[in-house]
């Protein structure tokens, strides 16, 4: 194969590929291979480039097996089918150590060898979720559960002919008991949302009409509170296409967490709005703004405040009902449509959660 092609091949590859002639010198790297071993790559030795025995190794072996014995080829190495080696290894690359699963395949007629890497950070960042993930969950449950379990045995014991202790155990039982009706609830609407996030909603909704429909439904909780609902431009009708169910779900969650945690302010508005130009979504859109006057938040938290569980107070947000989970459903229901979340606030002066969504039918 001629070095010039392989080159081109090389280029061409989305994950980091260095090619090494018969002397084990790279001969080339794309710019995947540079920008995670450097810029400087060719014209040297390999082990000068990646400097880890058990690839350094599998390359000799694939470069000239009969001078490499079995006992010295590191049992790590696993044969693949062209003759070559695939490794799990950790790799020193910029700057910090990453896991990566490395391909080492010979080229035709002996004349080199292929080194593929495939940076597995972003799976060992994944996993991780996954594991933050079920603690964060078992910790949430864990908690209610004892307190049940406390009660009950209390119940069955000391407040067994008290009723003004069953009473008070029975109504805070209830209100554990409700706490992990509503996670698992926002647990099965997650899993939901992410099951459905690539199929993009094709259902023609009046979005305006969605607006006051919510806005009603949570009036008596807001009045329960002190705090005035407006609604502004949602007057004519305005559609998009969407999911009726989902996006409902958006705006009762930003709503009702704007009296929650916004109410101080004793005002929370309700704005629909046209945007001719969106950059972000290349194109025309319709912009939801719920904004209240409360305490606002620390600027500090706003780039977590999508995160599951995250809260920016736990104490006073499980005192309120909250789960942790409701403004990771929004972001992902705002993914499946297409649209994007924006969030500013500032302490003092409230918090504005815009919710961005574009245009997908002609507007009248």
């Amino acid at each position: 194969m001629e070095a010039g092609l392989v080159r081109d091949l090389i280029a061409a590859l989305p994950v980091a590929v260095l090619a090494v002639d018969a002397e084990a010198r790279v001969t080339a790297a794309n710019r995947a291979a540079k920008v995670l071993l450097g810029e400087e790559l060719t014209d040297r030795p390999f082990v000068h480039v990646l400097r880890h025995p058990v690839v350094v190794r599998a390359v000799d072996a694939v470069l000239d097996p009969a001078h490499v014995p079995p006992p010295m080829v590191d049992p790590a190495l696993a044969a693949v089918a062209s003759g070559g080696h695939r490794m799990r290894v950790q790799i020193s690359a910029r700057g910090r150590d990453i896991p990566a699963e490395i391909t080492v395949s010979g080229l035709p007629e002996r004349k080199g060898a292929l080194i593929v890497i495939e940076d597995g950070s972003g799976l060992e960042a994944a996993e991780q979720q996954r594991r933050d993930f079920v603690a964060n969950v078992s910790h949430e449950l864990r908690t209610p559960l004892t307190a049940l379990m406390g009660f009950i045995e209390t119940l069955r014991g000391p407040a067994r002919d008290d009723p003004a202790a069953r009473e008070r155990f029975l109504g805070i039982m209830e209100a554990e008991a409700a706490r992990m009706n509503r996670l698992v609830l926002d647990l099965l609407s997650l899993s939901r949302v992410e099951s459905e996030e690539r199929r993009r909603p094709a259902e023609r909704i009046d979005l305006a009409m969605l607006i006051r429909a919510v806005a009603a439904t949570l009036q008596p909780q807001a009045a329960a509170a002190h705090v005035q609902i407006r609604v502004e431009g949602a007057e004519a009708p305005v559609h998009v296409l969407g999911d009726p169910d989902q996006l409902t779900q958006v705006f009762h969650n930003l709503v009702e967490n704007a009296v929650k945690y916004g109410g101080t302010g004793g005002e929370v508005t309700l704005r629909l709005s046209p945007v001719a130009h969106d950059a972000v979504l290349r194109g025309p859109a319709t912009a939801v703004e719920v904004a209240d006057r409360g305490d606002g938040i620390d600027p500090m938290h706003l780039p977590r405040l999508t995160e599951r569980f995250y809260r920016v107070d736990s104490h006073r947000s499980r005192q309120k009902g909250g789960t942790g989970l409701g403004l990771a459903i929004v972001k992902h229901i705002i993914s499946r449509h297409r649209g994007r979340l924006k969030i500013e606030s500032e302490q003092g002066k409230g918090s504005r959660f815009t919710v961005i969504l574009p245009d997908q039918i002609e507007r009248r």
